[in-house]
């Protein structure tokens, strides 16, 4: 890897790409840093130390822990957005067929998922605050009038906006996916907190240095077999063979060649795991706006991921997100209709609804593979930190998310450094 990236930096092109994804990145770093209008920086400083927020949430990192800043909101409301624009997708026939209109098609529905994300930024912002304005320590603005509140909505709305088009930007003019690259950021700027937990660990007036420095070991130990783990399953894939009848064109013939469709083992990816957290943390958040009420305090303790009841919860949302999302990720039936109309079927199945059939009896068994997967990513790290006391702020999801990102980034560095090769060779 290391020499893929010194390879990268000595083609020009290349270098000014990942400048301009360090510059970007540095922009939006400073921008988690620059407090929203109106807001008390003392007793915002109080709310974040003094446990009034949970920094280590996934939404937390998403969203770059810039809690009380014009982009407090992060790239959340945009990834949510998408989210929504897929599930309208597959269920209005109207979008579909927009979908299918080729670059058309794509431009429109991105840009009817910039306008759900603006209206998810709209509500999210002024849901936050209103929390910020009912804490336990009081209104975190020095002058809570209307104006005040309405121009901090206004604020973080218009820092959602700033980070989709940097998030786009990304995109355009450098490596990968912009979003992901974010949301990676976010994530790696929560790392000096957790190294600095470990630190505590095996300090001179620790405890004990001994303990200490063993589960530190042990820690290095689940997190490097948790990565390489992660790296073996986010490759893995079925491929289903598949064979070509012969055609004649004229005087051409064409066909009679094999193939094979790959089928990842990773189908749904991270979403299933940020439904499932999302829908276990949604009590929570209504908590935040009603905490005197004693119902949602049960609920909240219940669903809790220290709580067993709630582990077993999360792994059984884990298993119906990943079935859910990976029926319309994933369309069998029109697959078998494509296949027949190029004349190709897959030995010994016959065309039709027999090769739907098969095919998705083989997207069910890797569906289960996968939700078991994403199971043991999601819970090792939360079972370790209750066992062991330390919070690393640095969970079995964020580790998906961050290595899934990493090695796209790879694979796009070696094409970009090939399609360079070929160019060089052709000229």
């Amino acid at each position: 890897m290391f020499k893929l990236l010194a390879n990268a930096w000595r083609v020009k092109e290349i270098r000014k790409k990942l400048l301009f994804i360090a510059l970007i990145l540095l922009i939006y770093r400073i921008g988690t840093h620059i407090p929203i209008p109106g807001i008390n920086l003392y007793l915002l400083d109080q709310y974040l130390h003094g446990g009034g927020i949970d920094s280590s949430s996934i939404f937390a990192m998403i969203a770059g822990g810039g809690v009380g800043s014009i982009f407090a909101m992060g790239i959340a409301p945009y990834i949510n957005a998408s989210i929504i624009m897929q599930l309208l997708t597959v269920a209005i026939p109207k979008l579909e067929q927009i979908q299918k209109e080729g670059e058309e098609g794509r431009k429109k529905i991105q840009q009817y998922t910039r306008i759900v994300a603006v209206a998810l930024a709209l509500i999210q912002s002024s849901a936050t605050v209103y929390n910020y304005s009912h804490t336990q320590l009081g209104s975190l603005f020095t002058y809570g009038n209307m104006l005040v509140y309405i121009t901090a909505v206004v604020s973080m709305v218009t820092g959602t906006i700033l980070i989709m088009w940097m998030g786009e930007l990304l995109t355009e003019k450098g490596i990968g996916n912009g979003s992901s690259f974010i949301i990676f950021a976010n994530i790696l700027s929560s790392l000096p907190a957790g190294v600095q937990a470990l630190y505590l660990l095996v300090a001179p007036e620790a405890e004990n240095m001994a303990a200490g420095w063993l589960t530190i070991i042990v820690l290095l130990l689940v997190f490097t077999a948790l990565i390489g783990f992660v790296v073996l399953v986010q490759d893995g894939e079925r491929r289903i063979p598949v064979q070509y009848s012969r055609k004649v064109a004229g005087k051409q013939m064409y066909g009679n060649n094999s193939s094979f469709i790959p089928i990842k083992v990773n189908i749904a990816g991270v979403m299933s795991i940020i439904f499932a957290i999302s829908l276990l943390q949604f009590p929570q958040q209504l908590l935040g706006f009603f905490p005197n009420n004693t119902i949602l305090q049960s609920i909240t303790r219940t669903l809790s991921l220290q709580n067993w009841v709630g582990d077993i919860i999360y792994i059984v949302l884990i298993f119906m997100f990943t079935f859910f999302y990976t029926s319309f990720a994933i369309n069998t039936v029109e697959m078998a209709e494509n296949m027949k109309k190029n004349g190709g079927f897959i030995p010994g199945i016959r065309p039709g609804k027999p090769t739907s059939d098969y095919v998705q009896r083989t997207v069910d068994r890797l569906s289960w593979i996968g939700a078991v997967f994403y199971s043991m990513i999601a819970l090792a790290p939360i079972l370790f930190q209750r066992f062991s006391g330390v919070n690393t702020s640095f969970g079995g999801t964020t580790l998906l998310i961050v290595t899934g990102v990493a090695l796209e980034f790879v694979k796009q560095l070696e094409s970009q450094l090939l399609m360079r090769h070929y160019k060089g060779f052709l000229s």
